[in-house]
């Protein structure tokens, strides 16, 4: 009994989010020739109706900073990656005081894009 008890526990605990960001709407925007980021410590989301996300967690664009900074914490370069994931159709006003923030935490950004289907 406690041989399946314990197969289960590891089994929600592997399947369980770390974050649950699944109620912002957002749309990436598309480009071609992509790479893919690998982990990630953070997630910043801009979402349709413009608005800021850590973690899944809806913030100012004053609180970004500290708070990313606190989550990388000593992280070693290579290991800072912050993934900023905007809608297509934010705006530059929006996003560019968010990529400062995460440059002041020290944070290596990372963006999320759609690759473009060839038709």
């Amino acid at each position: 009994m406690g041989d399946i008890a314990f197969n289960l526990l590891v089994f929600f605990v592997i399947l369980a989010q770390s974050q649950d960001d699944s109620h912002i709407q957002w749309t990436p925007a598309k480009a071609e020739n992509l790479q893919g980021s690998g982990y990630t410590r953070v997630t910043v989301t801009i979402d349709k109706d413009q608005k800021v996300y850590l973690n899944g967690q809806e913030l100012s664009e004053g609180q970004l900073a500290s708070r990313i900074e606190s989550h990388l914490g000593n992280a070693p370069a290579g290991h800072r990656k912050v993934l900023l994931k905007a809608h297509s159709e934010c705006t530059a006003a929006k996003f560019e005081p968010v990529i400062e923030a995460i440059s002041q935490a020290g944070g290596e950004l990372v963006h999320i894009l759609e690759d473009k289907k060839k038709m």
